[in-house]
């Protein structure tokens, strides 16, 4: 073997363990001249070799640095566990996930859990063979405790980085978390209703993950402060059973149920996303409930299904791609060394057609 290959293999040796501890600077050349007892020629020889490979990157005048990346390719693997991988928002997400990291040199291996805490396991269990550096979760019914604590636990004392997305458990407070700021979007959503006249507004919520109870919090929390009640018998619960039926049989029973119990009397109605809001109008039409003009309807995430509906729905919406790449900068960042912090990504309001000012 060479010198400069020799070299080569003892300094991809040496980023790797400086990566663990966050140290992304390489030594000057000189530097390494000494520590090594070689020429220039071989240092240099060596970077360019690194360079080559992706694993470090030099900036002028300023040195040269590691990327993140490491030769063995399984290494550069960031396995995302999400609850589903063709389903509603998820193809876009994954999308710019996938092509923010595909230009940094990493790859994306989707694991669907289906929103079940057990697939989730045997998930968790496959990928504590062969450890990731990273990997993303979406946690299974995240409001609920996790009987899965147990493996994570052991991919962070394994020195696997974990980056929550869109949900973190109670049990794991202090991991990073890419997440929608889902209290300011209730509260945005109240808000909006109120200014346009509705003082009574119902609710209709997912009870098992936790961007339900946060939304739900943030509109009671606007309502109170302006003097209203979000009532109980106005706040509707669903949970991924009732989402499965609706979404694979078209079973809306839960939804005849909220119009029959917990509409009435009620102005407006605050869903969780697009796609229950989507389904509902479906059935207030069938209820002879027109929208907007008996019963304005507001929601989350302007998918697809806000702009399918017969009435346009107005939703709340990030900027184009912004949850998908933070989450990929934030992982990347990691594994460069570089810190990183928790996010909420913030809402704004898209009017389309379903609500309208309040008519008595």
């Amino acid at each position: 073997m060479n010198k400069y290959e020799t070299l080569t293999k003892l300094l991809t040796e040496q980023i790797t363990k400086n990566l663990q501890q966050g140290i992304i600077a390489l030594p000057t050349e000189a530097e390494l001249c000494t520590q090594y007892q070689v020429s220039r020629q071989t240092v240099r020889t060596a970077l360019t070799c690194l360079r080559n490979q992706g694993i470090i990157t030099s900036r002028q005048g300023s040195g040269s640095y590691a990327t993140g990346l490491l030769p063995a390719p399984e290494k550069n693997i960031i396995p995302i566990l999400v609850a589903s991988g063709q389903e509603y928002i998820y193809p876009s997400l994954l999308s710019d996930i996938q092509n923010t990291l595909s230009s940094q040199g990493y790859q994306l291996q989707i694991y669907p859990t289906d929103n079940d805490v057990s697939v989730e396991r045997e998930h968790l269990l496959t990928l504590l063979q062969n450890l990731p550096r990273g990997m993303i979760v979406e946690g299974s019914k995240s409001a609920l405790p996790t009987p899965n604590l147990d493996l994570y636990e052991k991919f962070k004392k394994e020195g696997t980085f974990l980056l929550f997305l869109h949900n973190r458990y109670s049990a794991l407070p202090d991991e990073i978390c890419i997440k929608d700021d889902n209290y300011y979007g209730g509260y945005l959503l109240a808000r909006h209703l109120i200014d346009l006249g509705h003082t009574q507004i119902a609710g209709l919520f997912k009870m098992d993950d936790l961007q339900g109870p946060e939304r739900y919090l943030g509109v009671a929390a606007c309502l109170r402060d302006l003097g209203y009640e979000l009532r109980d018998r106005h706040v509707g619960w669903f949970n991924t059973i009732d989402n499965e039926a609706l979404r694979k049989r078209q079973d809306t029973r839960f939804l005849t149920r909220f119009i029959q119990e917990q509409l009435v009397g009620c102005s407006a109605v605050i869903c969780y996303n697009d796609e229950v809001a989507y389904w509902l109008i479906k059935e207030l039409s069938y209820a002879d409930i027109r929208v907007p003009h008996d019963l304005s309807v507001v929601c989350f995430d302007n998918s697809y299904l806000s702009d399918l509906s017969k009435i346009r729905i107005t939703t709340l919406t990030h900027r184009p791609h912004e949850m998908g790449r933070s989450v990929a900068d934030c992982i990347i960042q990691k594994l460069q060394g570089i810190s990183v912090v928790s996010q909420e990504i913030p809402w704004e309001i898209v009017h389309k057609e379903s609500d309208s000012a309040f008519r008595n």
